[in-house]
């Protein structure tokens, strides 16, 4: 059976975007695991989500946008206790976002934070079958925040390596997750760090930031970052609009990716970027060499930029058609 699914595990949540005067806002609905499970099913990859949403009208929201996509929620936590996290983001004037803090919850903590291993255990065969068409499973390091998701996300992570399902870990370093949350606030920044490299040594496939290579690794360089960690991983470092560093398949090379004037916000678009990367992958096969490897990155490049030219993350991914056609008038 030729393995061609894609499960994406960790936090859904609403991007509160405030407007260049600050003045007012959009919500949109956002998380990056949620946000590459929706961006692969533009690309004709199917996705499995797995994460868990409070039972308020935020995680009905996500529900039909995710029925309405045709990701699979056969392991979708619904809590009636906790609230969908709502982050309020900002942005400065290039459209650049970063994150300024949370909406209030009458909760100590939100949905995301309590993905229970229990309900996992409760569906494990279904899932252990679901892992017999999975490539790859993709997550990021916000789960590890609250010890509640992080015991849920290494126990998927040790069940999914026995199907010989592919990690792929976006490090998505979001010191406010860690900062508000009422397990993690209270640890250093040292410690974060050194928890987050801990779970990194899991990946096959590393994706991060030229900032996040730097405060990690103390290395801009995707060879030497590998070469830390215990597994080996590929590695691929963004930076903006800036060209990629990779090392891939033993490889190692910079891809220019397109750019453009038109940016409005950035919101997901490094969660459009490893949705690309990831469906090439899974569509043309791992790359061998430089040509095919600079192909997936053009590609993912191109789903990223996409993405920038209007607001919000998942209603501005692109389809597989319309990357194909991008690509096409670059080449002409």
């Amino acid at each position: 059976m030729k393995k061609k699914k894609v499960i994406c595990i960790g936090e859904a949540l609403i991007d509160r975007i405030r407007n260049k005067s600050n003045q007012g806002f959009r919500d949109f609905l956002g998380g990056a695991p949620a946000n590459v499970a929706c961006a692969l099913r533009k690309l004709k990859i199917d996705t499995i989500f797995i994460g868990s949403l409070g039972s308020d009208d935020y995680g009905k929201k996500f529900i039909t946008k995710f029925n309405e996509l045709d990701v699979n929620l056969d392991f979708l936590q619904i809590d009636n206790d906790l609230s969908t996290r709502v982050v309020n983001v900002d942005r400065d004037q290039f459209g650049d976002r970063f994150f300024s803090g949370f909406e209030e919850s009458s909760n100590l903590c939100f949905a995301d934070e309590a993905l229970s291993v229990k309900l996992i255990e409760k569906e494990i065969l279904n899932l252990e079958k679901s892992f017999l068409e999975t490539k790859y499973l993709v997550t990021g390091t916000i789960l590890l925040s609250s010890p509640i998701s992080s015991e849920t996300i290494f126990f998927v992570l040790e069940h999914a390596k026995k199907f010989e399902v592919k990690i792929v870990i976006d490090l998505n370093w979001r010191e406010v997750f860690w900062d508000h949350s009422r397990f993690s606030s209270e640890i250093s920044e040292a410690a974060r760090v050194n928890l987050i490299k801990k779970f990194l040594n899991h990946a096959n496939v590393l994706k991060l930031a030229k900032e996040e290579a730097t405060l990690f690794f103390g290395d801009v360089n995707p060879l030497l970052i590998s070469q830390q960690l215990s597994s080996r991983p590929d590695v691929i470092i963004t930076d903006g609009k800036n060209p990629v560093e990779w090392y891939i398949n033993g490889l190692q090379g910079i891809t220019e990716t397109p750019t453009s004037q038109k940016i409005v916000d950035t919101t997901g678009a490094g969660d459009a970027f490893l949705a690309g990367l990831i469906s090439k992958l899974i569509s043309s096969g791992y790359p061998s060499n430089e040509l095919e490897i600079e192909d997936c990155i053009k590609f993912a490049g191109v789903c990223g930029l996409l993405t920038c030219l209007g607001e919000g993350a998942i209603e501005q991914q692109p389809c597989y058609e319309k990357v194909k056609k991008f690509l096409g008038l670059l080449i002409l």
